[in-house]
């Protein structure tokens, strides 16, 4: 055992005002307790914003956000678009293409010579390296530096581009491998040859919170039961499928019932569904925890979720979620809390949400079951000890990679 005084954390972006997903969520909220607990905290950084168009909308050097020493490098501007996109759909699409081809799509992804650079020149400062999410050329090669001092915390999901040679490599090579969830970590040893004692299961822990269940509903004149739906709302999400379901489960039953979104990006609805649909955009925390505190339920629609935050602060918020049968680690949440249903069709949808708006008993006992799971799995002490202890482990010998 070895313990990992100073810590180098490593992120495209910055989790701060808007400029926020669940990654980035996950590794701040990470470090803020690394270095609550008395390590050396070092958060390395781009200067971008927007994770669409990369800029640098951010000043270069380092400032002091709360416990943290934060550093913000440029992203490299100089990227091949058409090369990264060329391989990105072939990957996506499942056509021919060879290692070659990824690290081009690697290399022309958002990368920041100057962060690389740094930890060329300086990464020896740093007993531990942790970095996430793992689909981007900026932690590909910042991992493949010094992969027995980095710590991976990928994120993975089930998708073609964790079946690339390179991806394989990083996982192999990595020291520590730090998972949001067993389905996760089980998903990983699936695809790759990777070392069992070098992977932990961390995720990201959560304090209980006051919400106000009736705030929403009063502050918008929602007269009716509500969905609700946190988080960025585009086709990888889920979210066109839910607004599809949400309107034929209106049709078929005849229930009044309205739907709420919080976060950002476009919603498409049609004249029909649109008077039941309210967008709040960008929430406080507290307006989302009293959103989720007065809905029937919480919906997930998403298949890509390593760990969703969002699911975990609404059981906190004392609501059921209903999520996407095929997101394995969604579906093994609700399963081990007993906190929520899931779905793999619309069928299965329409019977799920009609059983806990017409039952309150099995709602409030889904409620209070996933509360519990809360606060006895992810309560930020546990987490806290978890964390600590898998950065203080000696990492293993890397396996060779997958061919």
């Amino acid at each position: 055992m070895s313990t990992a005084e100073h810590i180098a954390f490593i992120c495209p972006r910055f989790a701060e005002g808007g400029t926020v997903g669940g990654a980035e969520t996950l590794l701040r909220a990470q470090a803020d307790h690394a270095a609550q607990a008395g390590r050396k905290v070092s958060f390395l950084t781009t200067c971008a914003k927007n994770h669409f168009t990369w800029e640098n909308e951010l000043p270069a050097g380092t400032r002091k956000i709360d416990d943290l020493d934060v550093t913000f490098f440029p992203v490299d501007q100089d990227r091949d678009i058409e090369a990264f996109l060329k391989t990105q759909n072939a990957i996506s699409r499942g056509w021919s293409y060879s290692r070659d081809d990824e690290q081009v799509w690697l290399k022309n992804s958002v990368n920041s010579r100057a962060l690389i650079e740094h930890l060329k020149e300086k990464g020896d400062q740093y007993d531990r390296i942790i970095l996430g999410p793992y689909l981007f050329g900026l932690v590909y090669f910042a991992a493949m530096l010094d992969p027995q001092r980095t710590v991976l915390v990928p994120c993975l999901h089930d998708e073609a581009f964790a079946y690339t040679q390179s991806i394989a490599e990083m996982f192999c090579a990595a020291g520590t491998l730090m998972f949001n969830t067993r389905a996760e970590q089980d998903l990983a040893c699936r695809l790759y040859e990777i070392a069992p004692e070098k992977c932990h299961v961390v995720g990201m822990g959560l304090d209980s919170f006051p919400s106000n269940p009736t705030a929403t509903a009063r502050a918008h004149g929602i007269e009716t039961p509500y969905i609700l739906y946190s988080g960025r709302r585009e086709p990888l999400k889920g979210t066109p499928l839910l607004i599809e379901y949400f309107a034929t489960f209106r049709e078929r039953t005849a229930k009044g019932l309205h739907l709420v979104f919080t976060g950002s990006g476009p919603i498409d609805l049609s004249s029909q569904v649109e008077p039941f649909v309210t967008d709040l955009g960008f929430v406080t925390e507290q307006e989302k925890r009293d959103a989720m505190a007065g809905a029937a339920c919480f919906c997930q629609p998403s298949v890509n979720e390593s760990l969703s935050i969002v699911i975990l602060e609404a059981w906190l918020a004392g609501t059921p979620c209903l999520v996407h049968a095929r997101s394995d680690v969604m579906r093994e949440q609700c399963r081990r809390s007993n906190g929520g249903l899931w779905f793999a069709n619309y069928p299965e949808f329409e019977e799920a949400l009609l059983l806990m708006l017409d039952n309150s008993k099995i709602r409030d006992a889904l409620a209070q079951s996933g509360r519990h799971f809360v606060e006895e799995e992810y309560a930020w002490s546990t987490v806290e000890k978890r964390m600590l202890s898998a950065l203080d482990a000696a990492p293993p010998t890397p396996h060779a990679a997958v061919s």
